[in-house]
């Protein structure tokens, strides 16, 4: 009789965890691919993306796109945060993805981020095989398009290097962003004129990053570089350490130049927009 009482224990316990996939069963994950909307993904490489990741057996979210959700119906990602215990993004550069997530209030804990602006299709599809494990099959495939009638560019900031400067917003003619003294909030993102990236590249810690930027470059998400130097090279590096800043303050001057000028055209189609109107 005891026996049959275990197994008949065992088969309650299996029952129970088997109506309830979180518990003990293989752990709810999905795919989430960033279809941008701006210049960021070219037609060939999306038909390549989209056809590697149907070959996983997993759910996938194709998203038009993620930074419309995180500015416009939010709760759609917040959603899809609370049904998946674990979340991979398939998306631009990770420190763009990352802090436009947190700044729409987006809790990204269990999240993974995959650039396709770093990886090709080959290495982003071993990713998914080795590191995260995915198995073969068909893949649960929806598509999600967002209702936002105007395009999705805005600044992002990363709070890890912000210095509450200012500069940005002092030189945003459109009031994205609200600052004061130890504070930074980008709390109108919609108004921010589409391709104007001149704040910026105004920000000297490289802290204000806009997603849809096609460029390869820290504006566009890219990690900073960091110089590390070797002891002995420490001697080179003070000889050369004038030049460098020599040459800093050039390309500076430069970047402020194209600020300047990106500023000046996005005020002239604005002013030209608001004519339209009148």
């Amino acid at each position: 009789m005891r026996i049959w009482r275990i197994d008949f224990n065992l088969i309650q316990i299996l029952i129970i965890f088997g109506s309830q996939p979180n518990n003990f069963m293989a752990v709810k994950q999905c795919l989430i691919y960033c279809r941008c909307g701006g210049e960021n993904v070219s037609e060939s490489l999306h038909g390549q993306l989209t056809s590697l990741i149907k070959k996983f057996n997993t759910d996938v979210i194709e998203l038009h796109d993620l930074c419309a959700y995180s500015v416009n119906e939010k709760e759609v990602l917040k959603s899809i945060s609370e049904k998946y215990h674990k979340k991979t993004i398939i998306a631009c550069y990770p420190r763009a993805v990352k802090h436009m997530l947190i700044q729409g209030g987006i809790d990204i804990g269990n999240y993974n981020f995959i650039s396709f602006k770093e990886l090709n299709p080959e290495q982003i599809e071993k990713m998914l095989k080795n590191e995260l494990t995915l198995p073969e099959g068909m893949a649960d495939y929806q598509i999600f398009k967002n209702s936002l009638d105007v395009p999705a560019w805005f600044p992002v900031i990363d709070h890890t290097r912000c210095t509450y400067c200012g500069k940005c917003s002092k030189f945003c003619l459109f009031g994205v962003y609200k600052f004061s003294k130890g504070s930074l909030e980008v709390v109108n993102p919609l108004s921010c004129k589409n391709f104007c990236p001149a704040c910026g590249r105004t920000c000297p810690a490289n802290a204000i990053i806009f997603p849809r930027l096609a460029e390869k470059s820290v504006l566009a998400g890219a990690e900073p570089g960091e110089i590390k130097i070797n002891i002995e090279e420490q001697s080179l590096f003070n000889q050369l350490n004038e030049r460098n800043r020599n040459r800093k303050s050039i390309f500076r001057q430069g970047v402020v130049q194209l600020a300047e000028e990106e500023r000046k055209k996005a005020l002239a189609e604005f002013k030209k927009m608001q004519f339209k109107k009148e």
